[in-house]
């Protein structure tokens, strides 16, 4: 199940060397100092190519670890390690666990 949804954008250079497709598993900036994996699933289509920016979904692991800090409009880095690979602006907050309170 899909935590966010998230306008997702790869760097065109410094980032990844090849594109990305459905199922790719980066790891994703949340919060200031924690880092967690995310499976990335994008709307219309199965590969998205380096500069490129895709609406889709993303399902983190173990969210009871960092809850309620994410809302609509929050940017977070998409990373391979400490490389930063793209952004993802969130559009939606499916999990509530990960809401943060207004």
């Amino acid at each position: 199940m899909a935590d966010v949804e998230a306008k997702i954008t790869f760097l065109k250079e410094g980032g990844r060397r090849n594109p990305a497709s459905t199922g790719y598993r980066p790891n994703h900036l949340v919060t200031a100092d924690y880092l967690t994996t995310g499976t990335h699933h994008y709307y219309d289509r199965e590969i998205v190519q380096l500069g490129e920016t895709v609406l889709g979904t993303i399902s983190f692991i173990t969210p009871e670890n960092y809850p309620h800090c994410l809302w609509v409009g929050k940017i977070i880095t998409i990373q391979e390690g400490s490389k930063v690979v793209g952004y993802a602006d969130i559009t939606k907050v499916f999990n509530q666990l990960l809401k943060k309170d207004d």
